[in-house]
């Protein structure tokens, strides 16, 4: 009787290290995400992926209405940079705003920290086609006296509501100026490079 009350003992102190060590495998998981989803269940609520903590509590994937910082350079097709962002000056926007120009903004919703892309924005997408509407001429007359045209330069007049309106002198002849008040990349595929530094 005393041998059986021996092993019946044995046997308990063994299902209860078995039981101890189920119990350690189910809170550690095989990996770290498992142990904390372990956790959370046994305390009575389930962790989404969204909740989960990743790289120091930053946010990892970009999704609409995060505040996100951006380092980007602007081409055109034939290589030309229009725009390009600053070294440790990133370009701050809130996702989905309407901040930016959409093609771009779209862009950036779903990419990862650190994750580099390639995107092409259409003209429509931007500042539109070319308008042949928007190439105006004048006279010298009714342009201020203290102008000196030159073919590039960048001028402004106001519309007859007092708007500023900026356009590029893009001929000169002798008693008439061309000026296009087209936007100087409207019509054209912008090709940008983006980098996302920051997600909050």
């Amino acid at each position: 009787m005393k041998e059986i009350r021996v092993v019946f003992t044995t046997l308990m102190k063994l299902s209860l290290m078995l039981f101890l060590i189920m119990e350690l495998f189910l809170i550690n998981g095989c990996g770290e995400k498992g142990g904390r989803i372990a956790l959370e269940e046994k305390a009575g609520k389930k962790m989404s992926e969204d909740t989960i903590p990743e790289k120091g509590g930053e946010k990892m994937i970009v999704k609409k209405s995060d505040r996100v910082k951006v380092q980007y350079t602007g081409r055109l097709e034939d290589g030309t940079i229009f725009a390009k962002s600053e070294a440790g000056e990133p370009l701050k926007f809130t996702v989905g705003s309407g901040q930016i120009m959409s093609g771009f903004d779209e862009a950036v919703e779903g990419m990862n920290l650190d994750e580099e892309k390639k995107v092409t924005v259409k003209p429509e997408d931007v500042y539109g086609e070319r308008k042949e509407t928007l190439i105006r001429e004048f006279h010298r007359t009714s342009l201020p006296e203290s102008l000196e045209p030159e073919k590039g330069m960048v001028i402004e007049l106001r519309d007859r509501t007092g708007r500023a309106v900026p356009g590029i002198i893009i001929d000169i002849a002798e008693d008439i100026i061309t000026i296009d008040f087209n936007h100087p990349l409207a019509g054209k595929d912008l090709i940008f490079n983006i980098k996302v530094v920051g997600i909050e």
